[in-house]
């Protein structure tokens, strides 16, 4: 559970590797758009950045390094978000275990680590138990702080293992996912349950896809979480409103958590509650 559970760490993933974009317009693209939405949720109180990058062509996934780097010194030039690269975006789209890890040459301060094959809407999402394990040494050994997704209670089993293991350092970082066809439904039981079977030293965030976003984030909050907005996840700022922006969901979120007498992280105090290194202490090859 939280170690203070009166300041939320609020994170904003922005664009995905999903349609998101044909539901919804105003879903980043390129790097200028996807650096942008990242700066304005930082304005709006978002302390980090969950970053897929797309094709600006195509605009499907595109793991390329050198999009990333755009992306990442865009949004360096302008705040101090926490920015936190994913390894995720296989199955249904496509990109290979190796495209998916490409983000890992920039060493980043925060990655995305999912820990199971799993179904993932129509498709299989492949995470094998050896190549799991490799990716957790790869993380520890470059100091990159991993962001463990759960999609179900069983993922929280894995990463206990990680954390057996010696991969997983304190404070241990889940993200607990609902929504998503193939892992737990969006059920205010199951994130209970889901909480109930936390590791001891783990500092929880909240994902929910579609429309109970906002229901399960302030019970994720109620129940001393982190939590995550962003178009990524839903594309809606209210039933059957589209979202103009990124931003408009983190302003929403923020709301709520200061409605409860939560108390919003800065980037700075989101890095000392994650266990990562001052911002000043990090470069990028």
């Amino acid at each position: 559970m939280n170690d203070s559970a009166d300041k939320v760490i609020v994170t904003v993933a922005l664009t995905g590797s999903g349609l998101q974009w044909q539901k919804n317009p105003n879903v980043p693209i390129t790097p200028n758009e996807i650096a942008e939405q990242a700066v304005e949720a930082w304005k709006s109180g978002a302390s980090v950045c969950h970053t897929h990058v797309r094709d600006p062509k195509t605009k499907g996934p595109n793991p390329s390094v050198e999009l990333y780097r755009e992306v990442v010194e865009r949004i360096r030039s302008k705040c101090d978000i926490i920015i936190q690269l994913t390894t995720g975006g296989g199955g249904p789209y496509g990109v290979s275990l190796e495209q998916r890890l490409s983000a890992l040459e920039l060493k980043p301060e925060f990655a995305s680590l999912n820990v199971a094959t799993m179904t993932f809407g129509d498709s299989v999402f492949m995470n094998p138990p050896a190549d799991v394990q490799e990716i957790a040494k790869r993380m520890l050994s470059q100091g990159i702080k991993p962001e463990v997704e759960c999609y179900d209670v069983g993922h929280i089993e894995l990463a206990r293992r990680l954390i057996e293991n010696g991969l997983l350092t304190s404070p241990v970082r889940l993200s607990l996912v609902m929504g998503v066809v193939g892992g737990i439904p969006a059920k205010p039981e199951h994130l209970i349950h889901m909480m109930n079977s936390l590791p001891q030293n783990c500092r929880p965030n909240v994902i929910c896809v579609g429309r109970a976003q906002f229901p399960i984030l302030t019970l994720g909050l109620t129940l001393g979480a982190d939590v995550r907005v962003g178009m990524e996840d839903n594309v809606y700022s209210s039933k059957g409103v589209l979202a103009k922006n990124n931003a408009e969901l983190v302003t929403k979120i923020v709301r709520v958590a200061r409605e409860m007498g939560k108390e919003v992280a800065t980037p700075d105090e989101a890095r000392a509650l994650l266990g990562l290194e001052p911002a000043r202490q990090r470069s990028m090859p």
